[in-house]
């Protein structure tokens, strides 16, 4: 196909040393999911892309990074075989957001509409690309598509134009159509060893190990993730704030909870960041409750607090605790009341 065409994202992006900007997309920057790697690698060398993808991972991951690296090897000009190569007209114009054949659809309210999906994709589709071989179009947050856009989708992946490219990005592969799903191939981002995000930050950041291995560990295979706590300047701060919360909130009163719920909230931009800890600290809970095992714990310099925590609750009630974070970031990302949807969670820490 290439011989006859026409030559010419917190999610993070991983670049060299600032965990913003690199000089170009290239596959041996991305660290780790070298299984999804090496079967994109072997489509672009072949010049046999499927007419469809899902990337399926949390945020952080490391989707919208490889979604870019991707499009940016299958629309390299270069004849060598390491596409993308970084330096060609179309991986430079990849690298400043004007590649005119990739075509990234974000959302512009809280859900991706019908008329998005028809005026940004269905309507252009037809049209065969301007300057390359392929029309990619990538999806950040396909999870936001309205069931109505989803069907309006639905007939472009099922009779794409040869040269089309769909690449949906999800942090939750439900919320898409079974019929959506059975038409894409689905590639799954894993989480990374503890180790290997630990290395990469000492190597790329220069921090001291216990540094670095903090970050790492409360990450939980996050890239994206350590990167952001990495370079935060208040993450401790924040990690602490949590800890007083979970462990009096036994005892606060409703005033005092809308008092932590209006001092969190001078920070929503990273209330994520909160939830995430409050989990990691309630999944220590339940390990060392099924364990007894101090050594798996995340929060070791906890472990009085969680043996207590993990005595006092049974099983059920610790599930429903986790599940109560979970509805928090549904309904912060439903754009639910910011205080209703932190007030309903803090009073199911209560007992």
């Amino acid at each position: 196909m290439r011989a006859g065409a026409a030559a010419p994202d917190y999610s993070v992006d991983i670049r060299q040393g600032k965990g913003t900007v690199v000089d170009m997309f290239l596959f041996s920057e991305i660290m780790g999911h070298e299984d999804i790697k090496e079967h994109l690698q072997m489509a672009i060398r072949g010049d046999k892309p499927f007419h469809a993808y899902i990337f399926q991972g949390e945020v952080g991951c490391g989707k919208e990074t490889m979604a870019r690296t991707f499009a940016a090897g299958l629309q390299c000009m270069s004849e060598e075989s390491g596409r993308p190569c970084g330096s060609c007209a179309s991986c430079r114009q990849i690298d400043s957001g004007n590649q005119p054949d990739v075509i990234w659809v974000n959302r512009e309210l809280s859900s991706i509409g019908v008329d998005d999906i028809r005026e940004k994709i269905n309507s252009s589709i037809a049209i065969r690309p301007f300057s390359s071989p392929y029309k990619i179009y990538i999806v950040p947050e396909a999870d936001r598509m309205t069931e109505a856009a989803q069907n309006a989708l639905l007939k472009t992946i099922e009779e794409p134009p040869e040269y089309g490219i769909i690449i949906l990005l999800t942090s939750n592969i439900d919320a898409l159509l079974p019929t959506i799903q059975s038409r894409c191939l689905k590639l799954e981002f894993r989480p990374l060893s503890t180790a290997t995000v630990e290395k990469y930050l000492m190597d790329k950041y220069k921090v001291v190990d216990y540094r670095a291995r903090t970050s790492a560990i409360f990450a939980q295979g996050n890239l994206g993730k350590a990167i952001r706590y990495i370079e935060s300047e208040d993450f401790e701060e924040k990690k602490d704030k949590v800890l007083r919360i979970l462990k009096n909130v036994q005892n606060m009163d409703v005033s005092e909870m809308l008092e932590i719920i209006r001092e969190i909230g001078e920070d929503k931009d990273h209330i994520k960041d909160y939830i995430d800890l409050m989990i990691l600290w309630y999944r220590d809970v339940l390990v060392f409750k099924a364990t007894k095992n101090m050594n798996q714990l995340i929060f070791q310099s906890e472990f009085s607090a969680i043996s207590s925590e993990a005595n006092q609750r049974d099983y059920e009630k610790i599930e429903e605790i986790l599940m109560a974070f979970d509805k928090a970031k549904l309904r912060l990302k439903a754009n639910v009341n910011f205080e209703v949807a932190m007030e309903l969670m803090l009073l199911a820490l209560k007992q």
